[in-house]
């Protein structure tokens, strides 16, 4: 049996050929790694970034937990118990300037003077809308003219018919003494002619006294009709004169030398608590007797500040003020409590007014000015006090927090006076430290923290 050998294997490039290409072989090994590699990175990135935010929040803890109550040490010494509130510059003695009571309708502002403005006396300050009242001035003179008219035309006619009453009467007069002559005939008449002369002397006389009653009627409805139009002329003349006083009371002048202050518009507007009435102004409806505009007496300012109801049991007339205008910080004003008016307000903003007078006033004052105002109410010597905020008040009690080793206490004490700084009481001793912040509500706020923040750190 043969057999066949094969051709003997004879490289490429013996041949003068290319050897084939070959293709690159894939390590899995490399790719595993390097996966790896990126794994560890982002773990590592994961890890610190939580260490971070632990650490944050275990500081965080830490300092809520350790945050300190702010405390105050009981002071023995002198207080001196003041009110401050903030009021408004006025004039004393003050000309009001009010609309006039012409009737229940409303009237119109048509000119005003802006706030401060300075005038003198004479000026016009308010003007109102006069077109109703000269109207009525129109309707009223016209009437005067017709019912002057008429009496004129009742008087002539009176003339008149007194002219033919006269002339009637004259001649009733004449026929009467005429028939009388005709009677003394009758002797020697005839009978029917006596008795004829007779009745014609009989309806004469008639004739005349029903004349003179007719008369005398007719002078009586003459006089009545000229009282009557006399008394209408009476009527327009003085709803003329009316019309003009009104007219001319509804031009509000200034009857002294000083500055406009204008008033709060109050017609038609509900108060709602924190608003602010705007001024009347130019086209405001205003209602008789309110007051639009006043002119202050620069001789006598005065000071307007209202003031909570609770220090008004601390308030009497007479007692000093420190006054410091805004406009003016430079220079300090003294003054005293001159007037304290009656609470009003709701029930959450009790106040009242208090009036105080400007002792040294300076030419640069103006109405309306700002001013802060702190009312000294008592002198207390050798008392022990703490900042208002360290009383506290629950259940009818009156107590403080006082620090001991053991922590926070609480400590009944008695409110003998307070102002809004700081309270004089009895009941602890000097130098004792207390809280000024309530340790109870505190401490039921951290735990509230601390959950906060584990949710965070969640």
């Amino acid at each position: 049996m043969s057999q066949t050998l094969a051709p003997p294997l004879v490289p490429p490039e013996s041949r003068g050929e290319q050897p084939p290409a070959q293709k690159p072989v894939r390590r899995r090994g490399s790719r595993w790694l390097r996966r790896l590699a990126i794994g560890l990175v982002l773990s590592a990135a994961v890890a610190g970034a939580a260490w971070y935010a632990v650490r944050g929040y275990r500081k965080i803890v830490s300092t809520t937990n350790e945050a300190p109550i702010p405390t105050a040490k009981v002071l023995r010494g002198d207080v001196s118990l003041s009110i401050t509130a903030r009021g408004e510059l006025r004039g004393g003695n003050s000309e009001v300037l009010t609309a006039p009571l012409i009737g229940g309708a409303e009237m119109h502002i048509i000119d005003l003077r802006t706030p401060g403005d300075k005038v003198k006396e004479g000026d016009v300050v308010v003007g109102l809308d006069t077109t109703e009242q000269e109207y009525r001035l129109s309707e009223a003179e016209a009437d005067l003219a017709e019912a002057q008219q008429r009496i004129l035309q009742t008087k002539a006619q009176k003339q008149a018919n007194e002219e033919e009453d006269r002339y009637a009467l004259l001649k009733a007069q004449a026929d009467v003494r005429t028939a009388e002559l005709e009677v003394r005939k009758n002797p020697l008449s005839p009978a029917i002619t006596a008795h004829e002369n007779d009745l014609d002397l009989t309806n004469a006389r008639d004739r005349l006294k029903q004349l003179q009653q007719n008369i005398a009627n007719r002078k009586a409805t003459n006089d009545a009709t000229i009282e009557i139009q006399e008394a209408a002329a009476a009527k327009a003349e003085a709803q003329a004169t009316t019309a003009r006083r009104n007219i001319e009371a509804m031009t509000l002048r200034a009857h002294r030398d000083g500055y406009v202050s204008v008033r709060q518009n109050t017609t038609g507007n509900m108060l709602f608590f924190g608003m602010t009435l705007p001024l009347y102004q130019s086209g405001d409806a205003v209602r008789p007797g309110m007051v639009i505009a006043e002119i202050p007496d620069l001789k006598n300012w005065e000071i307007s500040a209202d003031i909570s109801e609770l220090d008004r049991g601390h308030l009497a007339p007479g007692d000093k003020v420190a006054i410091t205008i805004i406009a003016a910080p430079d220079r300090q004003f003294h003054g005293q409590v001159r007037e304290l008016a009656g609470t009003t307000g709701p029930p959450w903003n009790r106040h009242f007014e208090c009036k105080s007078s400007l002792d040294d006033p300076i030419a640069e004052l103006r109405p309306g000015m700002t001013a802060k105002v702190v009312i000294t109410t008592d002198q207390l010597r050798g008392v022990l006090s703490l900042p208002a905020q360290a009383l506290f008040e629950s259940g009818g009690r009156t107590f403080v927090y006082v620090h001991s080793p053991a922590g926070f206490t609480p400590m009944d004490v008695k409110l003998i006076r307070r102002n809004e700084t700081r309270v004089v009481i009895s009941g602890v001793s000097e130098g004792q430290e207390v809280a000024l912040a309530n340790p109870t509500e505190l401490a039921n706020k951290k735990p509230e923290a601390s959950s906060a923040m584990k949710s965070l750190a969640k």
